[in-house]
């Protein structure tokens, strides 16, 4: 029963990753390095769904590091530029970051680092 929750989510950041692609959202350099680091994490969060092994773990186990510390450190920079309340306190900024995180690539990161690391 699990694993169909973690296959709809798995099609729901494939359909996120071509809705952004069709709306041309990796004209920039920093959009296509987020488009490469997208598509590397789905690949291993995939290969943790169907339980199939693609590359060793100590690619995946940095995989997962650099993934997270790319997502959040430049996820917040193009959260901040985006952001339509620029008048808001940064704690606001930063819980409404957070809890966007947590929601949105918090399972990604979580079905990696469990293929990576257990």
């Amino acid at each position: 029963m699990i694993e169909i929750f973690w296959l709809c989510y798995l099609g729901f950041l494939a359909i996120a990753a071509i809705g952004i692609f069709l709306k041309d959202g990796y004209k920039t350099s920093f959009g296509k390095i987020d488009f490469v680091f997208s598509f590397i994490t789905w690949i291993g969060l995939f290969c943790y769904v169907t339980n199939q092994q693609f590359l060793p773990l100590v690619v995946w186990k940095f995989v997962f590091i650099f993934g997270l510390l790319f997502d959040v450190v430049f996820g917040y920079k193009k959260f901040n530029e985006e952001l339509r309340y620029e008048s808001a306190p940064l704690y606001v900024k930063l819980a409404i970051f957070g809890i966007m995180s947590f929601i949105l690539i918090g399972p990604l990161y979580v079905g990696l680092f469990n293929y990576a690391f257990k």
